[in-house]
């Protein structure tokens, strides 16, 4: 299927015109009908002499309903530009044209209607108009037919052409992320709630988990039926008119400019950067404008960087990707003001003071990289504003996950940029790795200063001087700085543990425990000592002593003459006879026994046995 909107003046003949091609009629309401003016979408489809299904998104003319005319042909990949041969080239039609160039549609035909109320010179001079005021567009050369619905005049021909176009037209991912902005929300009975939309990439089928997307956030939804031209479907691929029987929502929760996602794949945002691509610019526009993307219409505030450049503020977060294309317009006003072409999605904050103009002159230094391509959408040359490797600088590391859902050129690269690097599901500027070296020298160094007694920092307070919130990265950084890390602790290389006024207590205890190495000291001993449990974590730190459970205290090489003395005992042995193969108290033994359980030296077996492994 392709999908093809209407645009020009009101009264040109828009919805007659595809009621002739369609044999059905656009207008949905009861009073367009009998004011013989259309004030919402309506939509119609037709199959063309190739065999191709084309389906008719038809909008309003007047000035009064120009957000539901922009919410049709948002959405929409082709146009049909309609300019009446009697009257020719009015208001509206520049304000379609404005619009057209702003969502930078590339694809369509223009129709001359009512041609049966116009001589030859009549024609031909409202053809020259018509090619005159579309110069500089998209629409500049297309394909022009001269048209009546009345007496059926070039209908056929019309048929031709829009075959023609739409052959050129090229075809949709149908493996991409699914956004459908949705233009219609109602209740089926015995169905439920349907929502109505053009599916412009990616695939939909029944069954499918899909975001929601409104003003009040994002909600999980089901598929429950496909309909596409009053046709049921399991599935359905770009581009088409869909309409999506959803489950477990509400109609009433559902309205014009809301959006169906793909799940997790597309990032949610209240504020970007724009470049504007033509009209006014930022300076002569109000603080407060009207945005128009897809279906959706809302108030947003500039904030200019430059001429050619600002931040956007919407008013609800939208699901939004690089080069997507707004029209702006003023609060109340029924006319385009400018056009304007996301270029960043994840904006820098603009807190000292110059920070706006020189976000400005990097943003035109970017565009100047490829100025043919800066304001593409499409095409051999990418948009340097789709490059990851200038955002990827700029934070430092990504996930690419994030990257992805702004759309950013990822997926297309065989191999990162220079001067990033791929590490997991993340994208790293390699001076970030220096960045996170030399934080973690300097962390290291005043850590060993500050805590002498301490054998490292943790890797969680490593984590918190870097700013991490991933341990892997953390791994970046201690490969790159070359540390030492034992024990969940990370330290200088050669750091060596100062006992400081602790150590002759330390150098006593261990030649008491050499004479006899189960004969750990009791808690005053300990205290007659001064030895703490800031000391003795040190010492042990160090590997001077070891800790074991309720308060023991041994050499480090306690364990394996225990296991040496045990060893002679008859297998399995009891606790009491470990105890006196240790010469020590129950007091030592058990610990020291379950120290050696949780080392694999010896296995604990039923009725309090044990053995060595």
């Amino acid at each position: 299927m392709h999908v093809v909107a209407t645009a020009g003046h009101v009264d040109h003949g828009k919805s007659a015109l595809v009621r002739a091609l369609t044999d059905m009629d656009p207008d949905r309401w009861a009073e367009e009908k009998r004011r013989g003016l259309t004030i919402d979408l309506g939509f119609v489809w037709t199959t063309l002499p190739s065999g191709a299904d084309v389906a008719f998104v038809d909008v309003p003319g007047h000035e009064k309903f120009l957000g539901n005319m922009l919410a049709g042909v948002g959405p929409a990949p082709v146009v049909i530009f309609v300019v009446a041969a009697d009257e020719g080239w009015q208001a509206q039609s520049t304000d379609h044209r404005d619009a057209l160039r702003a969502l930078d549609i590339q694809y369509g035909l223009i129709a001359v209607t009512r041609a049966d109320r116009a001589g030859a010179a009549r024609r031909a001079e409202v053809t020259a108009q018509v090619r005159h005021e579309l110069a500089g567009t998209a629409l500049a050369d297309a394909p022009l037919v001269e048209v009546s619905a009345h007496t059926g005049e070039g209908i056929a021909q019309m048929r031709q052409v829009l075959d023609q176009v739409l052959a050129r037209v090229p075809a949709p991912d149908p493996q991409a992320r699914v956004r459908v902005w949705i233009d219609r929300a109602f209740s089926v009975k015995g169905a439920g709630t349907v929502v109505t939309g053009t599916l412009a990439a990616g695939t939909l089928r029944v069954g499918d988990k899909l975001q929601l997307a409104s003003p009040e956030g994002t909600r999980e939804v089901e598929v429950r039926g496909l309909h596409s031209e009053n046709t049921a479907h399991q599935v359905l691929e770009p581009t088409s008119r869909v309409a999506v029987n959803l489950r477990g929502i509400s109609a009433d929760a559902i309205h014009r400019g809301h959006s169906l996602l793909s799940p997790r794949a597309w990032e949610l945002v209240e504020q970007i950067d724009v470049r504007r691509t033509f009209g006014q610019d930022f300076h002569e526009l109000p603080q407060n404008i009207v945005v128009h993307i897809g279906t959706a219409g809302l108030e947003a505030h500039v904030r200019p960087l430059s001429a050619d450049y600002a931040r956007l503020s919407v008013d609800h977060p939208l699901p939004l990707q690089l080069l997507d294309r707004f029209v702006v317009r003023s609060p109340g006003g029924r006319h385009v003001s400018a056009g304007v072409q996301v270029i960043d999605v994840y904006p820098p904050e603009l807190a000292r003071r110059g920070a706006a103009r020189r976000r400005a002159e990097d943003l035109a230094l970017l565009a100047d990289v490829n100025p043919d391509a800066a304001t593409a959408t499409s095409g051999a040359n990418p948009s340097p504003f789709t490059d990851p490797t200038a955002y990827v600088q700029r934070v430092g590391y990504v996930p690419v996950g994030k990257l992805q859902r702004a759309g950013f050129a990822v997926d297309d690269l065989a191999a990162p940029p220079q001067g990033i690097i791929i590490f997991r599901e993340w994208w790293i500027a390699a001076r970030q790795i220096t960045r996170w070296k030399n934080q973690l020298l300097v962390a290291l160094e005043k850590h060993a200063q500050d805590n002498p007694l301490a054998a490292g920092m943790t890797r969680k307070a490593a984590m918190d001087a870097l700013e991490l919130q991933e341990d892997a990265l953390l791994g970046i950084a201690v490969a790159a700085a070359k540390v030492e890390q034992a024990d969940g602790v990370l330290r200088l290389p050669g750091h060596k543990v100062d006992l400081g006024e602790a150590e002759s207590s330390v150098a006593k205890l261990e030649a008491w425990l050499a004479d006899d190495p189960f004969a750990a000291p009791e808690a005053d001993e300990l205290q007659e000592l001064r030895l703490g449990a800031k000391q003795l974590a040190a010492a042990e730190n160090a590997g001077r002593l070891l800790r074991l459970g309720q308060g023991i205290i041994v050499l480090p090489s306690a364990p394996q003459q225990a296991k040496q003395r045990i060893a002679q005992l008859e297998q399995p042995f009891t606790l009491s006879a470990a105890r006196k193969a240790l010469g020590t108290t129950r007091r030592v033994a058990i610990p020291l026994l379950e120290y050696l359980d949780e080392q694999g030296i010896t296995r604990r077996l039923d009725g309090g046995l044990r053995e060595l492994r």
